[in-house]
C-alpha cells in the first residue's frame, strides 16, 4: 500500500525554518518539501536541491498541491499569514508564539474550524529529553505531591542584535514571548491551569526596548511553579529544579537537539537527542529514612514526534497532541504576566 505523501510549503529560511522544521519535513517520508519562500536568498538550495524558491507567499497560496503551509515568520505577521493560509485551503504549521493576542487566535481557531483545516503549533519543546524526563519522574511518585518546580531558560546577550525584530517594540516581540512560550506550555502540561499568575518583567539590558528578563510565579493550592529567563546569565545555574515531599530533582543543562540541527545534522538514528552522561539529572529522595542520591538518565529528545503527529492527524483522523486552545491559553498567560508586572499584583487566571 502506498503512503500517502503529504506536499508541504515552507514560509521562511531563517533560524526557524532552517533548523526547527526544514530537516524533519525532509526526512520524513509522509511530507516533500515542494516550495520555500526566500525573498532575498536561495540557502535553501544548497541543502535542499530539489525544493523550488519562491519570492511571494502568494505563490504557496495560489498553488492548489501544497496541503500543508509550515509559518516560519517574524510574530507580528503569525496573525495574517495563518489567516490567509486558512482561507486559501491549507492546512497550517506555525511556530510558536501562536499569535501577539488571544483574541487573533480565537478567531483564528474558529476559522479553521469552519472550514474543516487543521491548526499546528510549534511547541516544540514537550519533546525536549529533561522535560520528558521530568514527566516520567512526577508520573512515577518518586519526589512525592511536587511542591516547588523551578525552571529556567537563561543566555548571555549583553548586546542587542542589530535590526532584530524581536528586539524590537512590536507585537510579539521579547523574551516572554519568545522563551517564556516554551516554559507556560511545558508548566501548563505538567500542572493544568494556576489559579493566579504574579510577573516580574524587565528591560535589562542597556538601550533595550523590550522584555529580555522575566520572572512568573504560578499559583496553585498546594504547588508554585517558577518560571525565569534573562538575556545577562553569564554562569547559568540548574535549569530545572523540583521539590518535593519525598526528595528533589536537580538539573543542569539543555537539551542537545537544537544544537545538533544548527550544526547541520539530521534528526535520524538511534544516537538522536541522546544527553551526555554528564548533564543527567541528580535526584535526592528519602526512602525509609535513608537519602538516596543518584543520576536519572535523560530520556532522548524527540522533536520529530511533533512530524509525527501532524501526519498521524492529517491522514489518519488521530488526536492533536498541541491543541490549538492550548497554544491559545499560553498566550493568555502572557498577557496576564505582562498586567500584573504592570500593576505589580498577582492576577487571577480567567480562562
Amino acid at each position: 500500500m502506498t503512503q500517502k505523501v503529504i506536499n508541504t510549503a515552507i514560509v521562511g529560511f531563517g533560524l526557524s525554518g532552517k533548523v526547527f522544521h526544514a530537516p524533519f519535513l525532509h526526512v520524513h517520508e509522509g511530507f516533500s518539501i515542494k516550495k520555500i519562500v526566500e525573498r532575498h536568498k536561495q540557502e535553501s538550495k544548497a541543502i535542499y536541491p530539489y525544493v523550488e524558491i519562491v519570492k511571494d507567499f502568494k505563490d504557496i497560496l495560489n498553488d492548489p498541491d501544497n496541503e500543508l503551509v509550515v509559518i516560519c515568520t517574524p510574530n507580528t505577521v503569525h496573525y495574517q499569514m495563518v489567516k490567509e493560509t486558512l482561507i486559501a485551503g491549507k492546512h497550517v504549521v506555525i511556530e510558536k508564539p501562536f499569535t501577539p493576542t488571544t483574541n487573533e487566535a480565537d478567531e483564528l481557531i474558529e476559522l479553521a474550524k469552519s472550514i474543516n483545516l487543521k491548526i499546528f503549533v510549534y511547541h516544540n519543546r514537550r519533546w525536549d529529553g529533561d522535560f520528558l524526563t521530568i514527566q516520567k519522574l512526577i508520573k512515577s511518585g518518586a519526589l512525592g505531591n511536587i511542591k516547588e518546580y523551578e525552571v529556567h531558560f537563561d543566555r548571555y546577550k549583553p548586546n542587542l542584535v542589530k535590526n532584530a525584530w524581536r528586539d524590537e517594540p512590536l507585537a510579539g516581540g521579547g523574551i516572554l514571548f519568545d522563551l517564556g512560550s516554551h516554559l507556560i506550555d511545558q508548566a501548563l502540561v505538567l500542572f493544568g491551569k494556576p489559579h493566579s499568575i504574579q510577573a516580574d518583567i524587565q528591560s535589562q539590558r542597556k538601550g533595550c526596548k523590550v522584555d529580555d528578563y522575566f520572572e512568573l510565579q504560578l499559583l496553585y493550592d498546594k504547588l508554585k511553579v517558577i518560571l525565569k529567563a534573562g538575556m545577562l546569565v553569564k554562569d547559568p545555574g540548574p535549569r530545572f529544579i523540583l521539590h518535593g515531599l519525598l526528595g528533589s530533582f536537580i538539573k543542569y543543562g539543555i537539551d542537545p537537539q537544537e544544537e545538533e540541527l544548527r550544526q547541520g545534522r539530521f534528526p535520524t538514528g538511534e544516537n538522536w537527542g541522546i544527553e551526555d552522561p554528564d548533564i543527567w539529572g541528580m535526584v535526592t529522595i528519602d526512602y525509609q529514612d535513608m537519602d538516596i542520591h543518584g543520576n536519572i538518565e535523560t530520556e532522548a529528545g524527540c522533536y520529530q514526534e511533533f512530524y509525527n503527529n501532524v501526519y498521524d492527524v492529517l491522514v489518519n483522523g488521530a488526536e492533536m497532541v498541541v491543541k490549538p486552545h492550548e497554544a491559545k491559553n499560553v498566550i493568555k498567560m502572557i498577557e496576564l504576566a505582562f498586567k500584573s508586572s504592570k500593576n505589580k499584583s498577582e492576577v487571577k487566571i480567567d480562562f
